[in-house]
C-alpha cells in the first residue's frame, strides 16, 4: 500500500489523540498540520503530542503548511456544523485534495441543510475528489452498523439503538458538552443555547432512512437531564448528589405516523452500565449487544484514520459512510 500523507486541520483534544494514533500506523503520516490558536502555532506537532519532535511545524494558515509537501488528503476536527464547516471544506478543495472530516452534522447533511450539502458536493465533484463526515457517532454505531445490519432482512419494520456511555472515561470537553457537573438551572439554559446535546442524531436517523427508503413525516430529538444520586468524584470533577451527571437524548423518526426509527444515546459521568445495541424489527428479527460499549474517543479517532485509505477510492463528491467502499482497519 502506497504510504499516505496527511494535513491535520484543528488541534484539540481529539486531533491531538488522532496524530497521536497516525503516529502508531505503518503506511499513513502527518506531513502538515494547522490550526487557528496563537499558543500552538509553531510548535512541533510531535511535542505538543507528548511524542518526539517530528519536524512537523503547526501552522496558522493552510496554504503555508502546505508549502512544499506532497499531501493526499486533509483529517478536519474543527466545528460541528455545517455553516462553519463548509468555508473550511472548500478551502480544502480548492488544493484539490479530499477531506475526512469530524464534523457531526457532515455525516448526513442532505435533509437539515441540502443546499450547503450540494455546494460541497458540486466543488468536491468539481475537482474530482471525496468528502466525507464520519465519527464513532454519527457515522458508525447509530447509523452505518444499524443499516449495514440490515442486509440479510427481508423486510425492516423499525430499528431500535441503544448507546448508553460512562462518559468518565471520555475526554473532559465532552463531559462538558453533555452537562456533567451543571445544575438544573445551568443545564436548561445551555439546552436553551443549543450548545448542550449530542449533535447528530437526527443525522443519523435520515442516513437510515434515506437507505431504507423511508420517507419521514417528522423527526424528534428530546433532551433530558440525568442527576446524580450520590456524590460522584472523579480526577477531572466532583458532582454533588442532585447535580447533572450527563445527558439522556431520544430521537425518533416517523414515517407515515408510524415509529420507523428509535435511537436512545445517553453519555453520563458514572453510568452503571455502558453498552452499544441495535435492534432490528422485521424477518429475520436481528438483535446485536456490545457490552461494555466502544469508547467514543479511540473508535472516533480510528474510524477517521481508517476512512483516510478509503476515501482515496471513493467516488467524487460529498459521500456518506454507507456509500462509499467499507471502512475497515489498515496497517
Amino acid at each position: 500500500m502506497k504510504s499516505i500523507n496527511v494535513v491535520q486541520i484543528g488541534l484539540g483534544p481529539l486531533g491531538i489523540k488522532i496524530a497521536n494514533y497516525i503516529a502508531e500506523r505503518n503506511n499513513i503520516t502527518t506531513v502538515a498540520a494547522v490550526d487557528k490558536n496563537p499558543e500552538l502555532i509553531g510548535q512541533d506537532l510531535g511535542s505538543l503530542s507528548g511524542n518526539s519532535e517530528s519536524g512537523v511545524i503547526i501552522h496558522g494558515n493552510f496554504a503555508e503548511a502546505l508549502e512544499g509537501q506532497k499531501v493526499d488528503l486533509a483529517v478536519l476536527t474543527t466545528v460541528s456544523d455545517m455553516v462553519r464547516i463548509t468555508p473550511q471544506i472548500e478551502e480544502i478543495l480548492e488544493h484539490g485534495i479530499p477531506v475526512v472530516s469530524t464534523c457531526e452534522e457532515l455525516a448526513f447533511p442532505w435533509d437539515t441543510a441540502p443546499e450547503l450539502a450540494e455546494q460541497i458536493d458540486k466543488k468536491a465533484k468539481e475537482k474530482n475528489v471525496a468528502v466525507v463526515g464520519t465519527g464513532v457517532n454519527p457515522g458508525f454505531l447509530m447509523d452505518a452498523l444499524p443499516t449495514f445490519l440490515t442486509a440479510p432482512c427481508q423486510h425492516v419494520d423499525s430499528i431500535e439503538i441503544n448507546r448508553f456511555q460512562n462518559a468518565q472515561y471520555r475526554r473532559i470537553p465532552f463531559q462538558r458538552k453533555i452537562g456533567a457537573g451543571l445544575s438544573l438551572q445551568e443545564f436548561e439554559e445551555r439546552k436553551k443555547a443549543g450548545t448542550l446535546r449530542h449533535v447528530g442524531l437526527t443525522e443519523s436517523m435520515q442516513m437510515i432512512a434515506n437507505n431504507m427508503g423511508w420517507k419521514l413525516d417528522h423527526t424528534e430529538d428530546i433532551i433530558n437531564p440525568v442527576f446524580a444520586e450520590e456524590t460522584i468524584e472523579t480526577p477531572a470533577m466532583t458532582i454533588p448528589k442532585g447535580q447533572i451527571t450527563g445527558v439522556s437524548q431520544i430521537g425518533r423518526a416517523y414515517s407515515e405516523d408510524q415509529l420507523k426509527i428509535s435511537l436512545v444515546f445517553q453519555a453520563t459521568v458514572g453510568e452503571p452500565e455502558s453498552y452499544d445495541e441495535i435492534i432490528i424489527k422485521g424477518t429475520p428479527e436481528i438483535r446485536s449487544k456490545i457490552e461494555g460499549g466502544v469508547n467514543g474517543d479511540v473508535a472516533t479517532s480510528a474510524i477517521v484514520i481508517n476512512s483516510c485509505s478509503t476515501i482515496l477510492r471513493s467516488a467524487p463528491g460529498l459521500r456518506t459512510m454507507v456509500d462509499m467502499p467499507v471502512v475497515s482497519f489498515f496497517s
